[in-house]
């Protein structure tokens, strides 16, 4: 049995562990990297990355197929798969490879493979052969797709995201199962690429928004392009001759159809059941899950930090890599613990239109502020810059705060809200109220001008902006 001791354990090599094991070894040189399996984010490998890589093409599919709409005639549009799934694997591994060369270029002292389990609250077995013994330790283990029972019949046939990268080829027909982030994104992407979708929710939800009426505005959207099942009751999964017969109860009456695949894009499940957590003397919740500071990443009162994915907090890579800042600082400055800042919320979803949620949602603007607060709305159907380039579908709802007139929120659905979602972010963030915002330049014709828009109906709504028509004299046409 080797032994070995750190002052900082650091498991996982993901996003927050890279992180965490970086800002640790700023306070001690003896910090270990425990890797399960394989070096490689989960955005570079199978998550943010690829899924774009996908999507790009599908954009590219959709916009030749959209020529004719500017007096462009292209000629037909013809998908050629496996050059597409080429491309989308050739430019995975670029991605992935300077994150391997970053982690094997670190000190061999510092890295370790294999999975881990907890013996005790400083004990960790790595592997069959080797007993790490950590003053601190960081829980950084990410999460992995999780799939309901039911799913599970489509057997050989059944997908989950991390396997759509490794395709030779794009399916004939897919079954995607959960209308979240991932299943929206690639959903739209393999429609566009030519493979028949169905999308089949449950509750009738879109991609986490919470505002109703951007959410219905999406759904009726996404609707017109590839077919949806927003709120479906699946009854059989069954792997028949040729792909996996879905059976299901939708609006009264029973459909079956028969799909190539199934992709379940139900959500993700932390990496923590595998751990023996309940070794490591913190306290769980009923599902097993540590409970822990989101300001500092501390469980408890405990040496155990946990940052990423695993935690099930935020899943984003932005905010894993700053909750792997806060825990690798905190592990390695013990027992100097601080509050480490955490910024506004922001999420971006690559669909088209895109979808963007800031700051708070209607429903935590509503706690927050006792329901004095109001929503203002820009719809870019008539928007200047939208129409010109033919992406004028969408609608953006920004709220704020009655007295104080801070901006507290946002949810778009629309042209470059990645772009927008990150001006509202900082907005959010400087706490800056609407006519502050407003008094921020605006370029003509851009599409930001929509935003605006919004404000001003926010300003109005507040009662902290001129009252009166729609008019804007310097806006400019289509302003």
């Amino acid at each position: 049995m080797d032994k070995r001791h750190a002052d900082v354990a650091v498991i996982g090599a993901g996003t927050a562990g890279m992180v965490a094991y970086k800002q640790a070894t700023r306070h001690t040189d003896s910090v270990l990297l425990i890797e399960g399996e394989q070096y490689g984010t989960t955005c570079a490998r199978v998550g943010c990355m690829p899924s774009k890589l996908l999507i790009a093409a599908a954009e590219v599919a959709h916009q030749v197929g959209q020529a004719k709409t500017f007096g462009v005639e292209p000629g037909e549009v013809r998908i050629n798969g496996p050059a597409v799934m080429e491309r989308v694997r050739t430019e995975r591994d670029k991605f992935v490879a300077p994150v391997v060369k970053s982690m094997e270029s670190l000190p061999e002292e510092h890295r370790l493979m294999g999975h881990v389990r907890f013996i005790d609250s400083h004990r960790l077995m790595v592997g069959d052969q080797t007993e790490v013994h950590a003053e601190r330790i960081v829980i950084a283990t990410g999460s992995r797709p999780n799939i309901p029972g039911i799913l599970k019949e489509a057997e050989d046939r059944l997908v989950v995201n991390d396997d759509v990268f490794d395709w030779q080829d794009l399916p004939g027909s897919i079954a995607v199962f959960g209308p979240g982030v991932i299943g929206v994104e690639l959903g739209q992407a393999l429609s566009r690429l030519g493979v028949r979708v169905r999308l089949f929710g449950v509750s009738g939800g879109l991609a986490g928004i919470r505002d109703e009426v951007v959410r219905d505005y999406a759904l009726k959207t996404f609707s017109e392009e590839m077919v949806l099942s927003p709120k479906a009751d699946t009854r059989r999964v069954e792997r028949v001759d040729g792909g996996v017969q879905i059976t299901w109860e939708e609006d009264g009456q029973e459909h079956q159809e028969t799909f190539d695949y199934l992709l379940a894009a139900t959500g993700r499940r932390p990496n923590i059941d595998h751990l023996d957590i309940q070794n490591a003397g913190i306290e769980t919740d009923d599902r097993g899950m540590p409970l822990f500071d989101p300001y500092t990443m501390r469980c408890g009162d405990s040496h155990i930090f946990i940052a990423g994915d695993v935690n099930n907090d935020r899943p984003l890579l932005h905010e894993a890599a700053d909750e792997g800042g806060i825990a690798g600082d905190n592990a390695g400055a013990w027992p100097d613990i601080r509050a480490g800042h955490r910024k506004v919320p922001l999420s971006v979803v690559f669909t088209d239109p895109q979808i963007a949620s800031v700051g708070l949602s209607p429903q935590q603007v509503n706690e927050r502020c006792a329901g004095c607060f109001a929503v203002g709305e820009v719809s870019f159907e008539d928007q200047g810059r939208s129409k010109v380039i033919g992406k004028n579908r969408g609608l953006l709802r920004v709220y704020g705060e009655h007295g104080s007139g801070i901006f507290m929120g946002a949810q778009m659905f629309g042209p470059a809200a990645e772009h927008i979602a990150h001006l509202l972010a900082w907005c959010a963030q400087k706490r800056m109220t609407v006519n502050e915002m407003l008094e921020m330049p605006f370029y003509h014709p851009v599409i930001e001008e929509g935003l605006r828009t919004a404000l001003k109906d926010l300003g109005r709504k507040l009662r902290m902006g001129p009252e009166g028509g729609d008019d804007c004299m310097d806006c400019g046409p289509g302003g």
